[in-house]
């Protein structure tokens, strides 16, 4: 598949090194705002090449709205869009045609299709993230005016994590170093593990939360859409996440019940409140109004500049040294991918709700 969202819908096409990568978004309500400049800042947070932490691959990533936006706002129409490739080296990769990179999905690509696409995993690329990463631009122009916003960071890299929740951290600090986390202290800590790392030419994963705040009660649905359901099944879609928990989580499982409750208070208001969030502002699958928040974990980098045992594609044993300019840990790229996939979940929710 290729889509993703019921109402709010993207589809995504193209490779790596391919012409260009792009999609169409699909149920984008009519009369929103475009501001093409926020567009392109998300897609700068995802491009390589921004920092001495990530990738050398030198993108632009321009984006080009190709339809459903007339003087400013859009039109209710399909949104189509694509951003062209420029900067590739596909000679970096000849040395892997025949061979299977360990924990890629050049294998089961081969056994699925018959057939892959040497050239930076074409499809299976991260670089197909550019595409959700538009979408959820829009997702989040159109959730502005309904008062929710996404915020996502860089909670750990490798061994080194950020304490506490987000409550402790002004999470406007997130964008002021390469890394994208809160915290500069730690930020300088996990930037040079990263480096470290790098210079191994190995690779290190870590682990980014997100928080969403202003997302009104009764999104999701209470059996197979529940609402954390539909955040895990777009959580895991990015490349290379391996795990997915919210509110508590794992860390919950230690703890009694009568510690766990999110106890139901009056507020002034009149309204219903919770005197705690261990939920995560999802309860039986549905939005409660309060802020949910999630992790997200990434594993590290499967292209690593060191030599590694491996197979052809004929099955004989060989071993391989990957070339090219790839990240030795994608989480400060991956953040705004997070809060994309996020929005447009948020989004279709909404309107499956409306």
């Amino acid at each position: 598949m290729n889509s993703f969202g019921q109402i709010f819908r993207i589809t995504t096409f193209g490779e790596s090194h391919g012409a260009a990568v792009g999609g169409v978004i699909d149920g984008m309500p009519a009369g929103i705002q475009v501001d093409e400049n926020f567009i392109q800042s998300e897609l700068d947070r995802r491009r390589p090449g921004q920092s001495r932490l990530t990738t050398a691959r030198n993108e632009a990533d321009k984006v080009e709205i190709l339809s459903g936006v007339f003087e400013g706002k859009t039109t209710g129409c399909p949104i189509g869009f694509l951003v062209r490739n420029t900067n590739q080296h596909s000679q970096d990769y000849e040395n892997m045609r025949d061979v299977f990179r360990p924990s890629h999905a050049d294998y089961t690509y081969t056994q699925k299709y018959g057939i892959r696409d040497h050239r930076g995993g074409g499809r299976s690329s991260a670089r197909e993230t550019i595409s959700r990463v538009v979408a959820g631009a829009f997702a989040k122009l159109a959730l502005k005016e309904l008062g929710i916003s996404i915020q996502a960071y860089t909670q750990q890299v490798g061994d080194i994590a950020l304490p506490g929740t987000y409550k402790d951290y002004d999470l406007s600090l997130t964008e002021s170093n390469d890394v994208r986390c809160p915290d500069p202290v730690y930020a300088q800590k996990m930037a040079n593990l990263i480096t470290e790392v790098r210079a191994e030419g190995d690779t290190i994963g870590g682990i980014i939360a997100c928080v969403i705040k202003g997302c009104p009660v009764g999104l999701g649905e209470p059996v197979f859409d529940k609402l954390h359901a539909l955040l895990g099944h777009a959580m895991l879609s990015i490349n290379a996440v391996k795990g997915f928990e919210y509110g508590q989580g794992f860390a919950g499982v230690t703890e009694r019940g009568s510690k766990q409750n999110d106890v139901m208070i009056p507020l002034p208001d009149g309204k219903i409140g919770f005197a705690t969030n261990n939920s995560g502002g999802i309860q039986g699958g549905i939005s409660n109004g309060e802020d949910i928040y999630f992790r997200v974990a990434f594993k590290p980098v499967a292209t690593l500049l060191m030599e590694q045992e491996t197979i052809t594609k004929d099955g004989e044993a060989t071993k391989l040294t990957a070339r090219g300019r790839h990240d030795a840990c994608v989480l400060p790229r991956a953040v705004p991918i997070v809060e994309a996939m996020a929005a447009i979940t948020i989004l279709d929710a909404y309107l499956l709700n409306s």
